[in-house]
């Protein structure tokens, strides 16, 4: 054997690389051959665990399926839709013996994730017997549960001193409330060195509220840097949370009648605030230091969302935050006519995203000018999404100025959802070109959009050809239509079949961006209609 395979490194590698390119035979083959290939085979298959029927069904199979035992024999059930098999119980108790068998691998496992099978209590029971007196996973780093299937109060079993990421994404409603806020008041002391912890979805009560809090006053407070936390918090664990000198990531409920402390977060790069009353959410940026913030995301329950945007504007100017911001997000179920303007000073922002109901009827005030005004300002833009996916009672929308103005200040934008009027789009002779390379504004590539959402407006059958030349001329690159009414798909299909047509015959490119004479930045600028030459859409 060469001598570089005494190299513990080289030979972990070896073994990584493998089952990464899913030759798992192989790795098997040079386990079962050479001892030095044993260990890191072992602990690449055994890292990151989806289920716990395969460490399970390393203990031997009369354990389960054994005759000549008092104990009534095992229920499995195979459920064809999940595709996972649940033992319900044990036949027997496994030797001192198999059990070390069976934590010669558990002790490998460093991350579960999903738990697609869930295991009985009865299992779950004996488990937590044998692990009495040192943790079922020693080397555990990583506890992912996405379907709460597993009894809960059963999760600090499957933590240890090294675990430093827990995510719980469900839990079940039917279990006492003193049971879950048990199992939560326990992380701190299983795993003091916590980095990440997100609980969503979790029951609303005091005793939840002081166990979340707990985590805070308990752990250590270096070491967090993600809380993604459904819950409010006590007072004391507010002054903690917003101090947290290594934080990057941070979502919070803020309660009724809060008094929310500045927020000293220099390496916060993301904040989720979810408040359910009619707080002024914004008052955590006064004097606030916010470093490297990258995204932001409100979601407002009040009844009266009022002039947020205008209040985020100062206290965010006053933190140069814009200077760092690239994602801004806002949900409502409400219908809200907000004021744009007072976000084109965050002109790093690459996605933006206000989410306001048309249920109660169409409040858009999203136009031309609109739209224009935040593409000028914003030319980084990616993903541009206001209001509800569009309704068909429009007060006001998008035209074809305000869509050649997007492809033409952003070219990489991606995603767009605006209320549209589709009127525009059947008279392409409208579009505004210009020679490429002219004026100091002028487009140096196809704009990026592949999707366009157009939800409930409805288009007439007559128009779906026109509709969609006129789009592929001012987005090339589209791919996607979202929508209801099925004549927008039909304009889908134009453009696709259009496109390999032009393919097939090798001309290249089958449509190419607008140029739009679009050299004059000021507010009252224009896209007036300029002569079409021969020949051009």
């Amino acid at each position: 054997m060469h001598t570089c395979l005494n190299v513990d490194e080289i030979v972990r590698l070896i073994a990584c690389e493998l089952i990464a390119s899913r030759a798992r035979p192989t790795a098997v083959a040079l386990a079962s051959c050479c001892k030095n290939f044993e260990d890191p085979v072992l602990d690449a298959l055994w890292e990151t665990q989806d289920k716990l029927l395969p460490l399970l069904k390393s203990l031997p199979s009369d354990v389960w399926n054994g005759s000549g035992c008092t104990v009534s024999a095992p229920i499995v059930h195979v459920s064809l839709s999940l595709n996972y098999l649940v033992l319900e119980s044990f036949k027997r108790l496994p030797t001192m013996s198999e059990w070390a068998r069976f934590r010669k691998y558990a002790r490998r496992i460093g991350k579960l994730t999903g738990f697609r099978d869930a295991q009985s209590p009865e299992v779950l029971s004996v488990l937590q017997f044998y692990a009495a007196n040192e943790p079922l996973f020693p080397n555990l780093q990583t506890l992912d549960m996405w379907y709460g299937e597993n009894p809960i109060q059963f999760i600090p079993l499957f933590l240890s001193t090294r675990t430093s990421t827990i995510r719980i994404w469900d839990f079940q409603c039917d279990l006492p409330i003193a049971t879950v806020a048990s199992m939560i008041t326990a992380f701190p002391t299983l795993c003091p060195n916590l980095q990440e912890i997100t609980l969503p979805n979790l029951p609303s009560d005091p005793m939840v509220v002081a166990a979340v809090s707990g985590i805070l006053l308990t752990i250590n407070r270096n070491a967090l840097q993600c809380f993604r936390v459904d819950s409010p918090l006590t007072e004391e664990a507010d002054r903690v949370v917003y101090n947290l000198p290594n934080l990057r990531d941070l979502s919070v409920i803020i309660g009724k009648g809060t008094s929310l402390p500045s927020a000293v977060l220099p390496n916060l790069t993301n904040l989720v605030v979810i408040y359910d009353y009619d707080n002024d959410v914004v008052r955590m940026f006064h004097g606030a230091t916010f470093g490297k913030l990258v995204a932001v995301s409100f979601s407002p329950r009040s009844e009266q969302i009022g002039n947020f945007l205008e209040a985020f504007e100062r206290v965010a100017l006053a933190a140069s935050v814009q200077n760092t911001l690239s994602e801004f997000y806002l949900y409502t179920e409400r219908s809200w006519n907000p004021n744009y303007s007072s976000l084109l000073p965050f002109t790093q922002l690459m996605t933006l995203e206000i989410q306001s109901s048309c249920h109660d009827g169409c409040s858009s005030s999203v136009d031309d000018g609109v739209i224009t005004d935040l593409a000028r300002a914003m030319p980084k833009l990616q993903r541009l999404e206001l209001g509800d996916p569009p309704c068909r009672d429009i007060p006001t929308g998008v035209t074809i100025k305000g869509l050649v103005a997007l492809a033409h200040h952003c070219p990489n934008l991606y995603s767009l959802c605006v209320h549209l009027h589709v009127d525009s789009l059947c008279v392409p002779s409208t579009i505004p070109l210009v020679n490429p390379g002219v004026g100091p504004t002028a487009l140096q590539g196809d704009c990026d959009l592949s999707n366009l959402e157009v939800g409930k407006i409805p288009l007439p059958e007559d128009s779906v050809a026109t509709v969609a030349l006129t789009l592929a001329h001012i987005f090339p690159n589209i791919e996607g239509i979202n929508c209801v009414d099925e004549n927008w798909d039909k304009v889908l299909d134009a453009i696709c079949n259009s496109r390999e047509i032009i393919f097939r015959s090798g001309e290249g490119h089958p449509l190419s961006a607008p140029r739009s004479d679009l050299s004059d930045t000021s507010p009252g600028a224009t896209l007036d209609p300029e002569p079409t030459p021969e020949g051009a859409i």
